[in-house]
């Protein structure tokens, strides 16, 4: 009966998955339905099944959704007030035209954004100033989503944060996580150099490789002279330089505080003013609107739905004319209505959230005995722990697919529950989370099930799984030699 089942959910995930990839059915129809089979076939109660997957899975993401859609409207706001048009012209004067000095620049923005940062929330607001300045200097839509994508992935490298799950799950120190991570972060950021050499190639601007590679030498030489420099200080002089650089953050704090709130009671003041003439074009204040939710969030630890909402009256003041109530109106409803495709999509990713890793948040913790589809496989994959080096890349390196569509090697599925079982069959933990760390970068980059996927495609007018079709070949290869990094420091 449980071999039966597990071929059965093995199918119910091959065929959904393939479904999508193919483009047979589409991802709206297929995570919903195999969020139903694959608990069902597990001998999950139909009760369960609709109850626990299908009931509370449909708001297991709201926060993500419901940002997405206050994100949306702040983006429309800006657009119908011609803010994003004139941010575009504005940033393309100062930008130049490199498209791919400006393409690297941005990548090493968003990663180091994203060291600190999190969430759909916090993606929609840095997406909002970053996506209008490629566009303006020409590059596809494509190329702009693998680049976030891309830079997003990398920042995930370097997010202690995201660690704390190794030192947690598997008994790591920070010591056996960095070097690793570091490692890793150094085979992702070549390859999305690559990524974005043969994108531009491919959209149609000239590349000319020598003097590219020259800059890219330089840079990294420039990295490791800043580290090193660093790595050589004396103890007293790196602390003193620490101490300093806090209380430099608190007068910061204050400043950006003080100059908010002088910024909205100058706007009140303008948007109440009777002479007309101050409203014509656009006051330099109103270009800060996307940035006052990133400035809120990372600096005052505001909640982000109301750091968006606080942006989107941000914007209304600083842009205030006669009858632009309706105008502000108009963009929540058109806010909304544009981010319906995402946030469907992302009702289907909590079902199939749900229907994997089970409601409780954890891989056993839906029910006392364990939640059933985990139960099942766990057995199947305590017996194909692959024994050394060779076995290890080769294995993972032809599985590592398996981490889209909520596979088994998804963080966001059933990774760290695959994680606890390795480990608990005597797998090397540094090697568990390698295989993890290396095979994430196709989930953080490819998978289409990620809301932060689905929102960038559906802001750049592409289909989310032409963006896998895309980045796959990058992220894949990426995976491959993490998988060697990782068998080379741990087995």
């Amino acid at each position: 009966m449980v071999t039966l089942q597990i071929i059965l959910i093995i199918l119910v995930f091959l065929t959904m998955a393939l479904s999508m990839f193919f483009r047979k059915i589409p991802a709206l129809l297929a995570l919903p339905l195999m969020a139903f089979l694959i608990p069902l076939v597990a001998g999950v109660s139909l009760d369960d099944i609709i109850q626990l997957v299908i009931g509370q899975g449909a708001t297991r993401l709201s926060t993500a959704y419901t940002v997405a859609l206050f994100g949306s409207m702040l983006s429309i706001m800006l657009q119908k007030t011609g803010v994003a048009e004139s941010m575009i012209k504005k940033g393309a004067e100062l930008s130049g035209d490199n498209p791919w000095f400006i393409a690297v620049f941005f990548l090493i923005l968003i990663t180091l954004l994203f060291s600190t940062l999190g969430g759909l929330g916090a993606i929609i607001m840095v997406a909002t100033i970053v996506l209008p300045i490629l566009s303006s200097v020409g590059i596809g839509s494509m190329t702009i989503v693998g680049i976030f994508l891309m830079g997003l992935s990398m920042g995930g490298i370097l997010n202690a944060g995201n660690w704390a799950v190794y030192v947690d799950v598997m008994g790591l120190e920070i010591g056996e996580i960095r070097p690793f991570a570091m490692t890793m972060f150094g085979i992702t950021f070549i390859g999305a150099i690559s990524y974005i050499t043969i994108q531009l190639y491919r959209d149609g601007h000239e590349i000319n490789l020598k003097k590219l590679l020259g800059r890219f030498i330089g840079f990294l030489a420039l990295v490791v002279i800043l580290w090193l420099s660093w790595k050589q200080l004396p103890i007293s002089m790196a602390a003193w330089l620490s101490s300093a650089a806090g209380i430099l953050g608190q007068i910061i704090r204050l400043s950006l505080l003080s100059g908010l709130g002088l910024l909205i009671i100058y706007s009140l003041y303008r948007s109440l003013r009777k002479n007309g003439a101050h409203n014509q074009g656009i006051h330099w204040s109103a270009y800060l609107a996307p940035i006052v939710p990133l400035i809120l969030i990372l600096v005052f630890s505001v909640n982000f739905i109301a750091a968006f909402i606080m942006g989107l009256i941000f914007a209304y003041l600083t842009t205030y004319r006669k009858g632009h109530l309706n105008l502000l109106i108009s963009a929540i409803l058109e806010g909304g209505a544009m981010v319906m495709p995402a946030v469907v999509l992302m009702l289907g990713i909590g079902m199939l959230l749900n229907a994997i890793i089970g409601p409780g948040g954890g891989w056993n913790a839906a029910h006392p005995e364990g939640w059933a589809v985990l139960n099942i496989l766990q057995p199947v994959i305590i017996n194909i722990i692959p024994n050394s080096g060779l076995s290890y890349v080769l294995a993972f390196a032809l599985a590592a697919p398996l981490a889209l569509y909520r596979g088994p090697l998804n963080v966001w599925g059933m990774g760290y529950g695959l994680a606890a079982v390795f480990l608990a069959a005597g797998m090397e933990a540094g090697a568990i989370m390698g295989l993890l760390m290396a095979v994430g970068q196709i989930q953080g980059v490819s998978d289409p099930t990620n809301t932060h996927n689905v929102w960038l495609a559906n802001e750049m007018q592409q289909d989310v799984q032409k963006v896998l079709w895309n980045t796959l070949p990058y992220t894949w290869i990426i995976a491959c030699l993490g998988l060697i990094a990782s068998a080379v420091m741990f087995l």
